[in-house]
């Protein structure tokens, strides 16, 4: 399988997800390099970026203790999704409320003010917001892939990406004055 679930197209990542429902664990990780970015854009969306990779692994080990009780394969991405975000929720609980991603940047490049003006802009979007263009702009996705991945419409995508950007420009506006 590609880089990418969608270049063989969701009949393959349903025959993975079968396979490895069978207990075949080569499928199952084909199904965590085509899915490993995804998973590691909506976890970042969510956490400090200190705490992702560690997250990343977590969803993956559930997602197949549990991968039995998915129902539509073809649902994979949606799914997967869905527990990354259930995930990152719990994760953010057991945090002291002081800590944010603005704060885990700051500590790693605090010579770079304008990404942490972006960084700090982003996170006061609305969630949906900003999964969607962390997916497209962080991890490269299209519309269709970010659809595919967490369960959205492609209409909803192009709705979410173009409130997010029409907000960010306003954050960042209202930041420089």
């Amino acid at each position: 399988m590609a880089a990418s679930a969608f270049s063989s197209g969701r009949d393959e990542v349903a025959d993975l997800v079968i396979a490895a429902q069978k207990g075949d664990r080569a499928a199952f990780d084909q199904l965590y390099r085509a899915y490993a970015r995804m998973v590691h854009g909506v976890l970042l969306t969510r956490i400090p970026r200190s705490d992702v990779e560690d997250l990343v692994q977590d969803v993956f080990i559930q997602a197949m203790q549990r991968l039995g009780s998915l129902r539509s394969p073809e649902a994979f991405g949606g799914w997967l999704a869905a527990i990354a975000r259930t995930r990152a929720i719990d994760h953010l609980r057991r945090l002291p409320p002081t800590t944010e991603l603005v704060d885990d940047v700051a500590a790693n490049e605090p010579d770079r003010s304008e990404l942490m003006t972006v960084l700090a802009a982003i996170e006061r979007l609305p969630l949906a917001y900003r999964e969607t263009l962390v997916l497209r702009f962080v991890e490269g996705m299209t519309g269709q892939e970010i659809s595919a991945k967490t369960g959205l419409t492609e209409g909803s995508v192009r709705v979410n990406l173009h409130r997010g950007m029409k907000q960010l420009k306003e954050e960042m506006e209202r930041g420089r004055r």
